[in-house]
């Protein structure tokens, strides 16, 4: 009997305090089960037989990290909700005669119970439901399912290896909070923090002055670097001053309340604005996480939403067309050279081995080929360039070895990849007729505005700036780099280059970087683009390695067929990432509401007990409670939702920076992000208010 004595103690005050008991036992759950599905796709074999899978992997390797740092943090705090509630318990114990030895069996046996029920059904719920999530990833990537349900061993043993610390950690910290206390602040516990609170207007200024400067930058910056620079700054921000306003302004704000007679003596507001004026102090760190929480999900599920649909757009931005060749030579006669045409009859007879000419024998951009059933290539990119980087001060470019001046004004956001192009290949592609004099240009920009009108290359070469022209075709360079980039249509491409040519960096290789883009679309299957392009890069690894090679050309050749499944695996994989933190930080808000609700519920019962002894009836019970059910728990949906929209052109330029540019799509996949996820808040108000109804109720019964 003595041997199952604390067990049965343990056990016997879960379940007398099922209602904090349970909610915490499903977070442990619902941490554990997210970790372990984290886990299994990361060493899943099924998803790295896929290509992209091993792109999708390496996210859930850091998917992992964020879990358990958050499992942490999310379940010491709600474990501080049940300690509050169980001191009393625990004080009263003490003071019947139980030391705190006695007191500390009863915990490790309480712990191990609830970490044990966690860790099980964690395991359980995460075994069957990997299946879906390994199912969805596959989806994601385009790739062939299988219904084999297998378990991870790996993925096991780590979940239990770190949830074990996790769940230890949070008893060694109870136990330390039942030693140094004494039996009579076990008993007052939940009286502690009772004491009128002052309103602290200096912190509130604080935080509204901080918030305000964090928004100010979110809607001042208009440089996707920039934004990329200072967005965790402005976060850093919003956190800090969202804290202060919740902890500091809320107060305040509950005293102008109680100013105001119109609305504090009216009786569903009085009696619900007295008691949370008492609370807003130790609980506006609870309403300020609630509203960062919101805020994470909303911003990370919806930036990864537009990648992840937007995943075309940005695999055509890099890959501009089906198949793409670069040839580029350290001399300009290259640009001038019949190497061109030596690689377009290549081209053409390497497609003619897989059907892809047209009825006259060449490549063509017309839609419709005499001979069906036959490939077709179309929509023929053909065009030189030239280009360097460089960083952009006052209308000059300086390149890196141009003198101190240029280390002068390095500087991240100003730098910028230039491309010059000969405005005759700028009319073939575009189907314009632009002319320009001598030291004349046309000017296109991505990513960034160029408002000088004159442009200095190399503190030599100056172009007057005739037209900013709306578009171009996209380039691959500028698709991978997140600095904006300068495209500069010339007369004479050699002549305005001339002042680069001799420049070399610091490695030795030269500043100007001389290319010829050829590419096209294929009117064929994912799997014949991937043949032909594999044909190509053969083909002219043979003629460019031969003797007649002269000018030490190189060259690449890409398709977006090959790299199409990288593209979902890196996108997909965010996607899926951040649905899966979602879960998690909606769990987590949604359990620190309830919590807030529960426990506020059990504080206020004597409260509305003697309310009703002086005559409230139910009715107007429920409407206080609903009036401070409404205040709590829709203030910090609201302002996550002002910070979704001051963050809103901070994300659409980062977007940018991933080749993301289609604005309908960006602002149609956050608002529906924001109101499924209002919706589903407000689901959970109308369980949370029925749970705080019930405590208040049947304490006033």
């Amino acid at each position: 009997m003595k041997k199952i004595f604390y067990p049965r103690l343990a056990w016997m005050g879960i379940w007398k305090n099922k209602r904090l008991y349970i909610p915490y036992i499903l977070a442990g759950m619902g941490m554990a089960m997210m970790f372990y599905i984290v886990a299994f796709l990361n060493t899943s074999e099924v998803l790295l037989s896929i290509p992209g899978g091993n792109i999708l992997q390496e996210m859930m390797g850091m998917g992992l990290s964020v879990i358990t740092v958050f499992s942490l943090l999310f379940l010491f705090y709600t474990n501080s909700f049940l300690n509050r509630r169980r001191k009393k318990e625990f004080g009263l114990y003490n003071i019947l005669g139980m030391g705190k030895w006695n007191l500390a069996r009863i915990l490790v046996w309480e712990s191990l119970i609830s970490a044990g029920l966690s860790l099980a059904g964690g395991l359980v719920s995460g075994i069957v439901f990997s299946k879906f999530a390994e199912l969805g990833m596959v989806n994601l990537l385009h790739g062939e399912i299988t219904f084999l349900l297998t378990i991870g061993t790996k993925a096991v043993i780590e979940t239990l290896k770190r949830f074990s610390v996790i769940f230890l950690l949070l008893l060694l910290c109870t136990l330390w909070q039942i030693h140094k206390a004494s039996p009579m602040e076990l008993l007052h516990s939940e009286n502690a923090g009772e004491k009128p609170p002052r309103a602290n207007w200096l912190l509130a200024l604080a935080g509204a002055a901080i918030l305000g400067t964090a928004y100010y930058m979110a809607v001042s910056i208009k440089e996707p670097v920039d934004a990329m620079l200072w967005f965790f700054v402005a976060v850093i921000m919003v956190i800090l001053a969202t804290y202060l306003l919740f902890i500091a302004g809320s107060v305040a704000i509950c005293r102008l309340l109680q100013k105001n007679k119109n609305y504090y003596y009216k009786t569903n507001h009085f009696v619900s604005v007295s008691s949370m004026v008492y609370r807003m102090k130790r609980n506006g760190a609870g309403l300020a996480s609630i509203c960062i929480l919101c805020t994470m999900v909303l911003v990370m599920v919806s930036g990864t939403a537009c990648l992840y649909i937007g995943t075309e757009d940005g695999l055509r931005s890099r890959y501009p067309r089906n198949i793409n060749l670069d040839i580029s030579a350290g001399s300009p006669e290259f640009l001038e050279s019949g190497t061109f045409d030596a690689v377009r009859e290549l081209v053409r007879r390497t497609i003619e081995e897989q059907g892809a000419l047209d009825a006259h024998g060449k490549l063509s951009d017309e839609k419709n080929t005499a001979e069906k059933g036959k490939t077709k290539a179309e929509n023929i990119l053909d065009y030189r360039t030239a280009e360097f980087a460089g960083y952009v001060d006052d209308g000059k470019i300086y390149t890196d070895d141009f003198g101190e001046l240029a280390f002068q004004v390095r500087s991240y956001a100003k730098s910028w990849q230039i491309f010059v192009v000969p405005v005759e290949d700028y009319n073939d592609l575009m189907g314009a007729d632009e002319t320009l004099e001598p030291g004349e240009a046309l000017l296109y920009t991505t990513k960034s505005e160029y408002e000088k009108d004159t442009v200095t290359l190399n503190g030599e070469k100056t172009l007057k700036i005739k037209k900013v022209v709306p578009d171009f075709v996209d380039n691959g360079v500028d698709a991978m780099q997140i600095i904006p980039s300068m495209y500069l249509f010339v007369p004479d491409l050699p002549e305005v280059i001339s002042p680069l040519e001799e420049l070399v960096t610091d490695r030795g290789t030269p500043v100007l970087g001389l290319h010829w883009i050829y590419g096209f679309d294929l009117d064929c299957k994912d799997e014949v683009q991937i043949q032909i392009q594999d044909q190509l890069h053969t083909a002219l690894s043979q003629m460019l390695e031969s003797a007649e090679n002269s000018m030490g050309l190189a060259f690449s050749c890409e398709g977006a067929a090959k790299e199409r499944a990288g593209f979902y695996g890196l996108y997909g994989g965010l996607f899926f990432l951040g649905i899966l933190l979602g879960i998690v930080f909606v769990f987590a808000a949604v359990l620190i509401i309830y919590y807030k609700q529960i426990s506020e519920g059990y504080e206020d019962q004597s409260r509305f007990e003697i309310m009703q002894k002086v005559g409230m009836t139910q009715k107007e019970v429920r409407q206080s409670i609903n009036s401070q059910v409404l205040t709590v728990f829709f203030l910090p949906l609201f302002m996550a939702g002002v910070h979704l929209a001051f963050a809103f052109p901070l994300m659409q330029k980062m977007l940018l920076l991933f080749s993301l540019t289609n604005m309908k799509l960006i602002i149609g996949v956050t608002v529906v992000c924001f109101l499924i996820f209002a919706l589903f808040y407000m689901l959970v108000y109308r369980i949370t208010s029925r749970g705080y109804y019930h405590i208040v109720r049947s304490g006033a019964d």
